[in-house]
């Protein structure tokens, strides 16, 4: 972990990067670096939070499973967020469950060091407030745009959530592991890349993901995304400011 502790640093973390240095400070401590492997499952339905993670260079995504198993993707969490905001929310646990889409590091904290960070109501109250209520923006948002939109847009916008959490234009993702996020089938996803892979806006083979004309990609991309950094925009202008 050493090599890695030199590389990684929680100011990776846009939400850990835009709190005051005061604030910043008397978190550090409480902070761990933990890898994240492809998969892995960081909290499942209805358990009891014992940590909030900050990823770095990892992105997960908070999935809803039915009785029978099925699942999709209701929002994503990356570098610019926090996991585990039922921690400070009052709930203690979720309906979602927590896996690992991009793997990579984050820096994980008990959950309790937080919750009383939060209750002083101070300025980490408020900006984690800010970063729960563009949380359910994308959430509503994703479930509209899994209602009323194509395949083939709801991929679009998942390709451009995932790269705004990237520092590259890559990512590592078979059509089966992106048609169970998306909660659709997988001969619909692999249309629906095959389209732009042929107009030239992605180059896909054996489970990646290269996008090489991102602004061509937002064009073919419903009004969701947009609506989605919009609201992130809006209430978190610090993290775009601050962010290293």
């Amino acid at each position: 972990m050493t090599n890695v502790s030199a590389i990684q640093n929680p100011h990776q973390n846009h939400l850990l990067n835009a709190l005051l240095e005061v604030d910043y400070d008397r978190l550090f401590p409480n902070l761990e670096l933990v890898e994240m492997p492809l998969g892995e499952v960081l909290y499942e339905s209805g358990g009891i939070l014992k940590y909030v993670y900050f990823p770095t260079t990892a992105i997960v995504s908070l999935l809803y499973v039915m009785e029978n198993g099925a699942s999709a993707e209701i929002a994503i969490v990356g570098n610019e967020g926090i996991l585990g905001i039922s921690v400070f929310m009052g709930g203690d646990t979720t309906p979602s469950r927590a896996v690992v889409q991009s793997a990579g590091y984050c820096y994980r904290m008990k959950a309790q060091p937080l919750k009383n960070e939060f209750n002083n109501a101070g300025p980490v109250m408020r900006l984690l407030l800010r970063y729960t209520q563009a949380l359910i923006t994308q959430m509503s948002q994703t479930a509209v745009c899994n209602r009323h939109h194509s395949v083939e847009q709801q991929l679009c916008r998942w390709l451009l959530l995932s790269l705004d959490r990237l520092t590259s234009n890559q990512l590592n993702m078979t059509q089966e592991l992106i048609a169970n996020m998306l909660g659709v089938r997988r001969e619909g996803v692999t249309e629906a890349a095959g389209k732009l892979q042929q107009a030239g806006l992605i180059e896909y083979s054996r489970g990646r993901i290269l996008v090489l004309d991102r602004p061509k990609l937002e064009l073919r991309a419903c009004e969701c995304y947009q609506v989605v950094k919009t609201e992130f925009d809006r209430l978190l202008p610090s993290l775009h400011a601050s962010a290293k």
